[in-house]
């Protein structure tokens, strides 16, 4: 690639690229503007826009802190770059369309596409074409991006706090260090691609099952603004004390903690529950059956004492459930009684299960106990909530 070429997938004039040469930070120009060269001169002017000095980005670079630009060549980030306007010809979508999944890509203003952003436009528009509104394409790209970049993010995190960094600290040579973190890139990568192929297979097999069969009780929308609107058990569940356990044990000891409580709760769900999300401590869970999850609730407590791990001293959980119409949109649920149930968390103490009146006349089966606390005024709710404490059969 001539300078000139390189000068414009940089973004940079010409000038600039032969002074960073010059100055010793992009070292994988060897004399032409390879694909790896022009991965590090981008990689260098992010660095700079940070505020960083290219004396900063030079000894980060000699002192192997950087990597090298041939993993631009590894995961195809240096193939051409296509303008919207190309895009919206090939696919047939509308500019507007095409500027909105770009900007779901976290991509600005008239950023050219790449060619998987081509690609996954193609998907768009072939999913348009038979048949799935606009909307829940939206929905379902916001969904893959932000779970991909979750995965990603957390790849690349993981690597460079259990590989990159104990080699810096080992004294490695830069050079070494660049040939054992390229190593694991090429070779995990086309494995990791594999397993998030087969993971999706699998689990959405799973969940088209778990559709079919929630298709028995399921209510279908009304009218258009019902679109969206489903019907679900909503549970928040995290763990008193966690905040004096972390000043009392520190962060390691408190993350084992935390770690075994929501591998616990991933694990002893009942069917078709999952969680949702999680915030520190705080789990998030939804599932179709109201007293299955009162049930599970109420168990909690006891199966994480039983787990295998008596080296740690899990504090007890507090958990609220409720039982209502919730907004999907995006893989999460939204809505009054989803922050209804928020609230009711709050008022929980250590071991207890509190619900709502929904759940009580929801859960006919006898299997639970529920003992009446009263109306309680939940903040940012007009009207009090009549709210009980959940117990198994005996009582506990």
């Amino acid at each position: 690639m001539s300078v000139t070429q390189a000068s414009a997938a940089v973004g940079e004039p010409a000038h600039t690229l032969d002074h960073w040469v010059a100055a010793g930070v992009v070292p994988e120009f060897e004399g032409e503007w390879t694909p790896a060269a022009i991965g590090k001169a981008r990689l260098v002017k992010r660095i700079l826009e940070r505020g960083y000095t290219l004396e900063q980005v030079r000894e980060a670079t000699e002192q192997g802190r950087l990597l090298s630009g041939r993993l631009t060549e590894i995961f195809g980030l240096g193939e051409r770059r296509h303008e919207r306007i190309e895009v919206a010809r090939e696919t047939g979508l509308d500019l507007s369309v095409v500027s909105r999944v770009a900007g779901l890509l976290g991509l600005v203003d008239d950023e050219p596409l790449r060619e998987p952003d081509r690609l996954l436009l193609n998907y768009v528009a072939r999913a348009l074409e038979i048949g799935l509104p606009l909307e829940a394409m939206l929905q379902l790209t916001r969904v893959y991006v932000q779970s991909i970049s979750q995965l990603a993010d957390a790849e690349v995190r993981l690597v460079h706090l259990y590989v990159h960094e104990p080699l810096m600290r080992s004294g490695t040579s830069p050079e070494e260090m660049n040939r054992e973190m390229l190593t694991i890139a090429e070779e995990l990568a086309p494995l990791a691609n594999q397993v998030l192929v087969h993971m999706h297979t699998r689990m959405l097999s799973h969940f088209i099952a778990q559709d079919v069969v929630g298709h028995m009780e399921a209510q279908p929308a009304l009218d258009a603004s019902d679109v969206g609107r489903v019907l679900v058990a909503v549970a928040f569940a995290d763990l008193s004390g966690y905040t004096q356990l972390t000043e009392r044990e520190g962060d390691l000891r408190a993350l084992d903690v935390v770690e075994h409580f929501l591998h616990v709760i991933s694990t002893t769900l009942p069917q078709g529950a999952r969680v949702i999300k999680t915030i520190g401590d705080e789990a998030m869970v939804i599932g179709p059956d109201p007293e299955a999850l009162t049930l599970w609730a109420v168990e909690l407590g006891a199966r994480l004492r039983e787990q295998p791990r008596p080296q740690l001293q899990v504090p007890r959980p507090r958990i609220a459930v409720h039982y209502g119409h919730a907004r999907y949109r995006d893989g999460d649920y939204y809505g009054r009684e989803v922050n209804l149930a928020a609230r009711v968390a709050g008022e929980s103490g250590a071991g207890q299960v509190l619900v709502t009146r929904a759940v009580v006349e929801a859960a006919g089966g006898g299997r639970l106990r529920f003992e009446p606390i009263g109306m309680v005024r939940l903040r940012g709710f007009s009207e009090s909530t009549e709210i009980f404490l959940a117990s198994g059969e005996g009582g506990g």
